[in-house]
């Protein structure tokens, strides 16, 4: 493949700096790339010309005439992203900035066969169509799934949650128009966490749902392990010997710290629960009381691992905010060292982070392109 020329590299580096800064002027542009005015003058028209900047406000003045800013066309581009569970499904649209401009949530148990499939397209024209978005503006489709798989994202290699032992794909998107492919749940939810924490470069992020699983982000980018495996803390050893887990070991972590080790109190009721432990119900609090301490012994863990902020998302996200001063005295106890429970941090995304992840896969791909 030829390498890119100078123009293009220049023309990438601009539209790179504008997504960033959010607003600027073209001197600002040009002294902070170490380019000519002329250059940046010449690369931001060429950028509006295709659509991708826009005019902005003018600029305070410095003691010249006034300069106008340039900012990111938010909805030049869109990707879609689809949450696959063991019994929902999620579907989010979303524009250039990650802001969500279609979501529909419908509960749907996992089922390997046509018909599933074909709700999955279904769904996506349908949302695409209300928006009244052009074909030809959706960038593509991320398949966020709780499973392993293979580098290049298409092809499902092993999923136990989903109970599917090998899946293309190609079998997910069949009759969909537009590129796609497949991204594990959490490493999906982590990118789009990363995206919005802009004072990060380093993370972990843990995603307490109905199973437990992880990504780990290292200079702003997705560790996966040789065997595309990293992040699996659900299945790290916590108690030798202890509860049994679902992928048929004893003692893992997702035994004792997933979403279900509480809603199964409240009937499969996540809500239901915290709403009892706000109120004080005290067989509730001795629930709570025994999982946040195995949460503790987790995240000493993984913080003495890896040395960097853990967020805490996935479906118990939305609820543990609140919680986080209770948490972070736990990790405290344990701690060697004084300070990391403040690693400790709750997530941005309350709900739709992994399909939401999924999508950024596209506009990333995108923006490293232009």
């Amino acid at each position: 493949m030829k390498p890119p020329g100078k123009k293009q590299t220049n023309r990438s580096r601009i539209y790179q700096l504008v997504y960033q800064a959010g607003s600027i002027s073209r001197p600002e542009i040009a002294l902070r790339l170490g380019i000519s005015l002329p250059t940046a003058i010449q690369n931001v028209k060429c950028l509006q010309a295709d659509g991708l900047l826009e005019e902005g406000d003018l600029l305070e003045s410095t003691g010249g005439r006034k300069a106008t800013a340039v900012h990111l066309s938010r909805n030049a581009r869109f990707a879609v992203g689809v949450d696959i569970t063991r019994n929902h499904l999620s579907v989010v649209l979303i524009n250039l900035a990650a802001d969500i401009v279609g979501s529909r949530r419908v509960k749907q148990r996992y089922e390997d066969n046509a018909a599933y499939y074909r709700q999955i397209v279904g769904l996506i024209n349908e949302m695409i169509a209300s928006a009244g978005i052009a074909p030809n503006k959706i960038l593509g489709a991320g398949f966020s799934v709780p499973a392993i798989l293979s580098e290049n994202g298409r092809l499902l290699v092993y999923s136990r949650v989903l109970n599917v032992p090998v899946l293309h794909c190609s079998t997910i998107s069949r009759g969909l128009a537009y590129e796609s492919v497949m991204c594990n749940d959490a490493n999906a939810a982590g990118i789009a966490e990363l995206w919005r924490r802009k004072d990060l470069d380093n993370a972990v992020y843990l995603s307490l749902s109905n199973s437990v699983g992880g990504a780990i982000l290292l200079h702003n980018e997705l560790y996966s392990g040789e065997n595309q495996r990293g992040g699996e803390f659900g299945h790290s050893t916590l108690v030798r010997d202890g509860r049994p887990c679902y992928c048929g070991r004893l003692g893992c972590m997702d035994a004792y710290c997933s979403a279900e080790v509480l809603s199964r109190h409240t009937g499969g009721c996540l809500p239901r629960f915290f709403e009892k432990l706000s109120s004080g119900d005290p067989a509730i609090a001795a629930v709570w009381d025994e999982y946040s301490g195995w949460l503790a012994v987790a995240l000493n863990n993984i913080i003495a691992s890896f040395d960097c902020k853990v967020i805490l998302g996935g479906y118990l996200g939305e609820y543990l905010e609140s919680r986080l001063d209770d948490i972070k005295r736990r990790v405290a106890t344990l701690a060697t060292f004084s300070g990391t429970e403040d690693y400790v941090t709750p997530c941005v995304y309350k709900k739709e982070a992994s399909a939401v992840g999924a999508a950024l896969l596209y506009v990333r791909s995108f923006l490293q392109s232009r």
